[in-house]
């Protein structure tokens, strides 16, 4: 459901920036670091669009492909702790996983009294 709304989210911005831009045709004055042109405007703004989605997509990924590696590095952290527990025969004393052994136990069976 978040994907689809991404996807329409998506469709609308590219619609109300392509509008916009169809509507500024006119040539104008811009300005570069070492040198200046004319361009038509409508480049200009789809130039301007194009490089933004590209700058946020790029600091998209790297912010990804940072916390993938943090995940993968952590996921090895608690695999080697969990080694370690069990090598002491810690990790059945600890909470979480007594709760979590307790539901694989069968329940003692109650004795029902007759009256």
């Amino acid at each position: 459901m978040r994907g689809q709304t991404y996807v329409i989210l998506g469709i609308i911005i590219l619609i109300i920036v392509s509008v916009f831009a169809v509507t500024n045709v006119d040539t104008v004055k811009v300005t570069y670091l070492f040198w200046t042109g004319e361009s038509p405007l409508i480049l200009v703004i789809l130039f301007s669009v194009l490089m933004g989605g590209l700058i946020t997509a790029a600091a998209g990924y790297f912010k990804m492909h940072q916390l993938q590696r943090e995940n993968k590095s952590l996921k090895t952290r608690q695999q080697d702790m969990e080694t370690l527990l069990k090598k002491h025969k810690l990790l059945d004393k600890l909470p979480e996983n007594k709760k979590q052994h307790d539901h694989n136990k069968p329940k003692p069976v109650e004795n029902k009294k007759q009256s």
